[in-house]
């Protein structure tokens, strides 16, 4: 079951409606008490976050997160030194514009900030 659908279903349990039927819940059913719904309630929060953390993690490239090896950061500098953008850098790698211009200011290949001193 995708989360998606787990969400639609406790939601419907939470408005006190039986999600294959429609039905609303007697009175006297678990799903009308005030405790039964406030835990539905956290519970499909938590759901929808998961959900959405599920479906940008799907949407990162395949190598975000993953460590960086030594032949890669040589890849990087080559091709930070041929003058490709962030942009093409990253499409290469399978890594977020972010984690290029992180690791190539690691390299002291970009300054990204302007330090000051003092700081």
């Amino acid at each position: 079951m995708e989360a998606s659908q787990a969400v639609c279903i406790l939601k419907r349990l939470a408005e006190g409606v039986d999600p294959d039927t429609g039905e609303i819940f007697a009175d006297d059913s678990p799903y009308q008490k005030p405790s039964t719904i406030r835990a539905l309630f956290l519970a499909l929060k938590a759901l929808e976050r998961y959900d959405e953390r599920q479906k940008r993690e799907r949407s990162l490239p395949a190598n975000a997160g993953k460590p960086w090896t030594s032949t890669e950061d040589k890849l990087l500098c080559d091709h930070s030194d041929a003058g490709h953008t962030i942009r093409e850098i990253s499409l290469e790698h399978n890594r977020t514009s972010g984690s290029i211009q992180a690791r190539l200011e690691k390299l002291g290949k970009i300054e990204l900030f302007v330090r000051t001193a003092g700081r």
